[in-house]
C-alpha cells in the first residue's frame, strides 16, 4: 500500500515522504493542519481529539495508524494490541478526516535503524519506572512523525497525562514548529476513561473499574474544600482502587508541570497519577486537581 483513497472517505499513505508532501500540500493551500497520532483501534477519545484540532483553526485533519513496537516491553501486548484497520478508517470518514498515515514497521523502522528520542527528568517516574523503555519508544515514534506532518496543531488526549508531559517538553526543547494540545480525557458515561484496552475486561471486571474515577472525584472533591496534604489525598483516591482492583502499581500526587514529588503539601498545581491492574489488564487514569472536569 503506498497510497490509496475513497470517494468519500480519508486518503491513506504509507510513506513519510508522501505525509510530508500532502501536509506542505495543505499548507500551501491555506490551510491549516490538525495532526491527531494513535495506535488505532479508534473509539470517542480519538475523535474528540479530532474536534479540539478543528476548534483551534485545523481544517486539514490527518491522523497517524501505527501499532509502534518500541513502546511494549517484552512481557507487554503488542502482539495482542487490537488491530481494526477498517472499521479505524470508516470512522475517519465518518468525522472528516483527510488523511490517514499507516506506515508499517519497515517505512517506520527500516534495517539499521539506531537512532532513539529521549525525554529526561519526566520520564523517570511513574510509568517510566514500571517500563523502563516505553518513552523512549513514544518520544521516538513522535518525532518522526511530527518532522514529517511539520507545522501543526497536535493534539493529545489527557489520560495518558505523563506521555503528554514528555511529548510537550520534547517538541519545546527541541524547536518543532508544532503546537501540542492537552485535551480533556474522554470518558464513558461511568467516568471510566476511554481506551481501547478496556475492550480486555470482562463484564465482572468493567463493574469494577469504576473505582478509579470514585477515588479521583474524593480526592477532587476534598481538594476544593482546602484539604492540601499529600498524604490525606493520595488515601482518599486508594481507598476505593484498593478495594476493587486486584492490585495497584501507583496512586501519586505530582507538580503537573514536571511530574517531581510535590512534597508533604500540595500547594502547587498538582496532578493525580494512578496505574491499577484488573487481571492483566491495566488502567492509567489521572486528574489535575481543582481544575479537571470529572
Amino acid at each position: 500500500m503506498s497510497e490509496r483513497s475513497g470517494a468519500s472517505g480519508p486518503e491513506v499513505i504509507d510513506r513519510a515522504r508522501a505525509l510530508r508532501e500532502r501536509c506542505g500540500a495543505y499548507r500551501q493551500a491555506g490551510r491549516k493542519v490538525g495532526f491527531v497520532p494513535t495506535l488505532g483501534a479508534l473509539h470517542a477519545g480519538h475523535m474528540s481529539l479530532l474536534a479540539a484540532a478543528r476548534a483551534r483553526g485545523a481544517d486539514a485533519l490527518v491522523l497517524s495508524i501505527f501499532v509502534n513496537p518500541l513502546q511494549f516491553g517484552p512481557s507487554e501486548d503488542f502482539g495482542k494490541y487490537p488491530r481494526t484497520f477498517e472499521s479505524d478508517l470508516a470512522l475517519c470518514s465518518e468525522h472528516g478526516v483527510d488523511l490517514v498515515y499507516a506506515p508499517d514497521r519497515e517505512q517506520m523502522y527500516p534495517p539499521g535503524f539506531s537512532t532513539h528520542v529521549e525525554v529526561a527528568g519526566i520520564t523517570e517516574r511513574f510509568e517510566g519506572a514500571a517500563r523502563p523503555t516505553h518513552f523512549r519508544g513514544v518520544t521516538t515514534v513522535v518525532a518522526k512523525l511530527l518532522h514529517a506532518v511539520g507545522p501543526a496543531v497536535v493534539c493529545f488526549g489527557s489520560k495518558d497525562y505523563q506521555q503528554w508531559c514528555a511529548i510537550d517538553r520534547m517538541a519545546r526543547d527541541l524547536d518543532l514548529p508544532v503546537e501540542i494540545v492537552r485535551c480533556p480525557t474522554a470518558r464513558e458515561p461511568d467516568g471510566l476513561a476511554l481506551s481501547s484496552r478496556n475492550r480486555y475486561l470482562a463484564p465482572e471486571q468493567r463493574a469494577r473499574a469504576g473505582a478509579i474515577i470514585a477515588g479521583l472525584r474524593a480526592a477532587d472533591a476534598a481538594y476544593r474544600a482546602g484539604e492540601r496534604g499529600t498524604a490525606a489525598l493520595e488515601a482518599l483516591a486508594r481507598a476505593p482502587i484498593a478495594a476493587s482492583f486486584d492490585a495497584i502499581d501507583y496512586v501519586s500526587l505530582a507538580d503537573a508541570e514536571n511530574l517531581a514529588p510535590c512534597g508533604e503539601r500540595a500547594e502547587r498545581c498538582v496532578v493525580l497519577l494512578v496505574a491499577a491492574r484488573l487481571g492483566p489488564t491495566r488502567l492509567l487514569d489521572n486528574a489535575v486537581l481543582g481544575q479537571d472536569a470529572l
